[in-house]
């Protein structure tokens, strides 16, 4: 019996080690996936974003990320978190638009037993699982004013209590915020505390959306297609005629909204090349929309030609930044022969930026 115990809590040690061991490996994977050089968009449009999160990434000061829906708020997150000295503790996410009024209180600061009814347990919160990490608030725009007054209390003195518990908790965590509402219009309506505003916005990050880094656009198909494949697509491409429809849409559900679309493309393909036929009719037809601030027709008049030119150009600069001035790859996306469009390089003088 006594070698049986022995065996029994050797066995045990063996497993515990390895799951130690396979603990630390997730730890790194998620390290490496969220450092800034392996971010999708890092040499793109949100370049000047991860620039500002690696320089406070090692503050401990409260962050408010602030963009619409879909735009990577949480990747953002994320990526403050693992690359910050708080790395190796826990990452806790809270979507406080996702759980119910009545039980955000208790899912942040846990209860005691008989708090309330069914609170049968005493359950730890989420501040208390996050000790010496971070804690990732999302959607903090939709907490009730009553339970601001009692985050606005642990961003002061990093204390709180349980549910139904008079024992005050001391807990060490970062906290990070992010919404997609206007909290100033908010706070203006008396929905968002004041206080509890300058308490979050000490470093705020904007993370813009997709309609205004359509350099990413090519990028997080990449990405996305390469995804489908390490999880056993056969493979697919896309053309670059449906490349520049993709860049020209403005993506109003933003990031998530193209992954979405380029999951469902390569589900509906199969393999092959994902050409303009089977994008959406709104991308489809018609081919790239002029973008807002476009020059109109008025009663003052235009001139064509100066028009047509100015749309020339910029298609071909389009092309050539998502190519990486790659000339034959730039000449394909807009269906120009090569030379016609050296031609039209050398005319119109363009060059890459320095």
């Amino acid at each position: 019996p006594q070698q049986d115990v022995l065996r029994r809590l050797a066995a045990q040690a063996i497993e515990h080690g390895h799951l130690k061991a396979e603990n630390r490996r997730l730890q790194h994977q998620l390290h490496d996936r969220y450092r800034f050089d392996n971010i999708v968009g890092a040499e793109g449009g949100l370049r000047e974003v991860l620039g500002l999160v690696e320089r406070v990434a090692d503050s401990e000061k409260t962050v408010l990320i602030t963009g619409e829906s879909g735009t990577g708020k949480e990747v953002v997150a994320r990526a403050l978190h693992y690359n910050s000295r708080r790395a190796d503790r826990p990452l806790v996410i809270v979507n406080c638009g996702a759980i119910p009024e009545e039980l955000l209180e208790s899912e942040l600061f846990g209860h005691v037993r008989g708090a309330f009814t069914n609170a049968v347990n005493h359950r730890e919160g989420r501040f208390s699982a996050a000790q010496g990490g971070t804690i990732f608030l999302d959607e903090i725009g939709d907490m009730s004013p009553n339970l601001q007054v009692k985050l606005l209390r642990v961003l002061q003195d990093r204390t709180f209590e349980p549910v139904g518990s008079s024992r005050t908790e001391r807990v060490d965590v970062r906290v990070i915020a992010a919404t997609h509402q206007n909290l100033q219009a908010a706070m203006h309506e008396k929905r968002f505390r004041e206080d509890l505003f300058y308490r979050l916005n000490v470093i705020p990050i904007q993370v813009p959306p997709l309609r205004e880094r359509r350099e990413d656009v090519p990028i997080l198909v990449h990405h996305f297609l390469e995804r489908a494949r390490e999880e056993g697509s056969p493979g697919c491409s896309v053309s670059p005629e449906a490349l520049v429809r993709l860049r020209a849409f403005d993506w109003p559900g933003n990031v998530r909204e193209l992954e979405n679309l380029v999951e469902r493309l390569v589900v509906l393909k199969g393999q092959g090349e994902i050409g303009v036929d089977q994008l959406p009719p709104e991308l489809r037809d018609g081919g790239p929309k002029p973008e807002a601030g476009t020059t109109r027709v008025t009663d003052a008049g235009l001139s064509f030609n100066e028009e047509v030119d100015r749309f020339e150009t910029d298609l071909i600069l389009q092309a050539l930044e998502i190519t990486h001035w790659n000339k034959n790859q730039a000449a394909q996306l807009i269906g120009l022969n090569r030379t016609t469009l050296i031609e039209k390089i050398k005319k119109k003088r363009l060059a890459p930026e320095e």
